[in-house]
């Protein structure tokens, strides 16, 4: 049942529900409450019940027990997963998100219709109210911050590909001003700096946030607690996806200690009725402990209940390097994307690619896996490579006839059956989804065999591109160990922060129509990222004027910017600081405090006075040796 929640409760609040998909429940018995203005992650297995949830909220779904509680004057935006073939103009479409413009305008064209003055004037301030007269800009500043260039945003929404529709999507859902906003797998088609944006953008969010991803950096850096659906409930946990993780270590090793206290004492009470069974004296004892064992609760041993795990195998040796570029140009027909690209592998290398979307990251994967031929230049390659290449489009050449297994049989005619089963059983294909055809699998489900094939193909170059989409949060665990291990070498394009870090040595930043070594790590990136505009993407074509420039410009931004980033986060932090004291201070100028029972508090008081000075005293320190080193770096250019 669904009941309203009015203003004496404005959360969200689910108490002992169940919730079915088919014969077998999604959630049974299962409890949360989410209280406004909170951000929190939903995760969960593929197939646990994360999208239902979201369908609950939207009203969608009914529950078959329990309740759901939730503001009845909440304005709820959500991210839809699919998008009509639209001849509307893009920046319209995402002005539609805001439901209460759009009313508001619909009701101005109809009073200017009747000629009712009384009637224009009211529309135009509820217009107004609206916000109608900046929407365009704050339309046009959402596409941008997604990565639309600005010729763009009125193209037809028929115009763009399926992961740019589902961009217009997100960007839309932001539009909307929303009390609570639902958002599954919003990073799924964005690139790593887009990532970097949203996350910006939802932590400024003032309305509560309820977020399904399979990003755990992601995660970690927008919501503040994460609901986690487990056996068929929901158990909740403070803090990012990292936090998770930790509490979770800690829950699942308190439960293994119950767990093993709990075998002792069965092991104890079955002795106890093996023995006395048979007699009719001891027999109501018996059966009394035999109870006892059915009404105690079932405690699951701790254990790694993910169910992927595999690894590559050992690779082939190859000579150094394995692939090298000798001035290489890469576009497509007359337009250059890349151009005098002079690179080389080595085995054991580990590269992460970094740069915008369009920059040519895929184009590069591209020519390095061979599968598309340089417009000039040579491309070396050492005797004995062997390249695993994984892209999004090898998962719809997959033959859907054919099983998981018969696909593995064709790479390895001569290999027994029943180890290649126990291979693609780390993958999670067991029983008969190893042997059922593909066509029904999901995109989840696909990428995991492709990855399969590559692992058991044992590569020495192993070229990734994007990865990570449609596997969920265990799955990238796995080949986030899988890789780590993995003896051959890397080159990876991924926006999962967390897989890149893990697994990369090196980065090669891909921007200006050329690819150079990156000296610096991802929060390094970061800042470069954020100190460019967010409209230079169209003038970073090659062939532009005002490269060099530009380049010029950007080293010197990028070795200026971590230390005014340090400058601008200490000043914060400082009038946070600064703030906090001053509410402390106005609770200990209050009389009252001095009176009655309120030793407790005072000395509370006192203490959170104490600290706050101290971080004070310390981040004033900091802020001016930062300010110093600034200025001088400053005065040297």
């Amino acid at each position: 049942m669904l009941a309203p929640c009015f203003q004496s409760c404005p959360l969200i609040k689910l108490t002992d529900i169940t919730l079915r998909h088919g014969p077998e429940p999604l959630l049974e018995g299962a409890s949360a409450t989410v209280f406004p203005g909170h951000k929190v992650g939903l995760i969960g297995a593929n197939g646990s019940g994360k999208t239902s949830l979201f369908g609950l909220l939207l009203g969608k779904m009914s529950v078959d027990a329990g309740e759901v509680s939730l503001p009845s004057d909440w304005t709820i935006a959500h991210m839809a997963q699919e998008i009509e073939a639209l001849d509307r103009p893009a920046l319209e479409f995402v002005i539609d998100g805001d439901r209460r413009l759009r009313s508001a305008e619909q009701a101005l064209r109809q009073a200017e219709t009747a000629d009712d003055g009384e009637a224009i004037a009211r529309a135009h301030t509820a217009v107004d109210d609206a916000g109608g007269y900046s929407a365009k800009a704050r339309a046009a500043g959402l596409l941008d911050g997604l990565g639309f260039a600005g010729s763009d945003h009125q193209r037809p929404v028929v115009d763009f590909s399926g992961g740019w529709r589902i961009r217009l999507s997100l960007a839309q859902a932001l539009m909307c001003p929303s009390d609570l906003l639902l958002l599954d797998e919003p990073t799924n088609h964005l690139d790593l700096e887009t990532v970097m944006w949203l996350e910006d953008w939802l932590r400024r969010y003032a309305g509560t946030l309820i977020l399904i991803s399979h990003d755990r950096d992601f995660i970690d850096n927008v919501v503040e607690s994460v609901i986690h659906i487990e056996n068929h409930r929901l158990v909740e946990y403070s803090g990012g996806y990292s936090g998770f993780e930790r509490q979770r270590a800690e829950r699942l090793a308190l439960e293994q200690a119950a767990f093993e206290k709990q075998q002792r004492q069965i092991a104890h009470m079955r002795k106890f009725i093996d023995r006395f069974r048979a007699k009719a004296s001891k027999a109501r004892a018996a059966q009394s402990r035999i109870k006892a064992l059915e009404r105690m609760e079932a405690l699951s041993p701790a254990h790694a209940d993910s169910p992927f795990d595999f690894a590559f195998r050992p690779p082939p040796r190859a000579a150094n390097p394995l692939l090298a570029l000798h001035d290489v140009r890469l576009g497509y027909g007359p337009v250059t994307v890349l151009d005098g690209l002079r690179l080389g592998l080595a085995p054991g290398d580990r590269i992460g690619l970094l740069g915008l979307n369009g920059a040519g990251k895929s184009t590069l994967v591209r020519a390095l896996a061979g599968e598309l031929e340089p417009l000039a230049g040579r491309i070396e390659t050492s005797r004995g490579l062997s390249i695993g290449y994984f892209a999004q489009h090898q998962l719809e050449q997959l033959d859907t006839e054919s099983s998981p297994l018969e696909h593995l049989q064709r790479l390895s005619h001569e290999t027994p059956e029943q180890r290649l089963r126990d291979f693609l059983g780390g993958f999670d294909f067991r029983g008969d989804m190893a042997t059922d055809p593909v066509a029904p699998l999901s995109g989840g489900e696909k990428a995991r065999l492709v990855l399969a094939m590559l692992a058991w193909q044992a590569p020495n170059l192993l070229l990734l591109d994007e990865p990570t989409n449609h596997l969920d949060l265990e799955m990238r665990h796995a080949l986030t160990v899988a890789l780590q291990d993995f003896e051959g070498a890397v080159v990876t394009v991924s926006h999962d922060r967390h897989l890149l870090v893990s697994t990369v040595d090196e980065y090669w930043l891909v921007a200006d129509g050329s690819v150079a070594r990156f000296d610096g790590d991802l929060a390094d990136y970061r800042r470069l990222v954020q100190s460019a505009p967010a409209a230079a993407s169209e003038s970073n074509r090659p062939g532009h004027p005002g490269r060099a420039r530009r380049r010029q410009e950007a080293a010197r931004r990028a070795r200026l910017k971590p230390l005014q980033n340090r400058v601008d986060r200490l000043t914060r932090e400082i009038d946070t600081i600064h703030t906090e004291l001053r509410e402390v201070e106005q609770q200990l100028a209050d009389p009252g405090l001095y009176e009655g029972d309120q030793g407790d508090r005072l000395k509370a008081l006192l203490q959170r006075q104490q600290r706050l000075s101290e971080q004070h005293d310390h981040l004033e320190n900091q802020w001016l040796e930062a300010e110093q080193a600034l200025e001088s770096m400053l005065n040297a250019d």
